[in-house]
């Protein structure tokens, strides 16, 4: 295995790492304003965060392994 290419791997997985928290963070943050300001919308609201989390985290997982690929070959 090429060290350059685990070094490239390991900033990848930082980068996406970092990605999805400032991700997370931010739809976290916006359905808790959107809440406050409606809170007869919470479940709306609720539902729609947890869906666009599971997708954010399904993208952050194949990125991952997209990474974990390039080092194994």
């Amino acid at each position: 295995m090429d060290s350059l290419s685990i070094f490239g791997a390991a900033i990848g997985v930082a980068i996406i790492v970092l990605g999805v928290a400032m991700g997370m963070g931010k739809i976290g943050k916006a359905a808790m304003e959107a809440i406050g300001r409606q809170p007869e919308a919470a479940g709306k609201v609720q539902t729609a965060m947890i869906i666009i989390s599971a997708l954010i985290e399904g993208v952050a997982l194949f990125a991952v392994v997209v990474c974990l690929l390039v080092v194994v070959k």
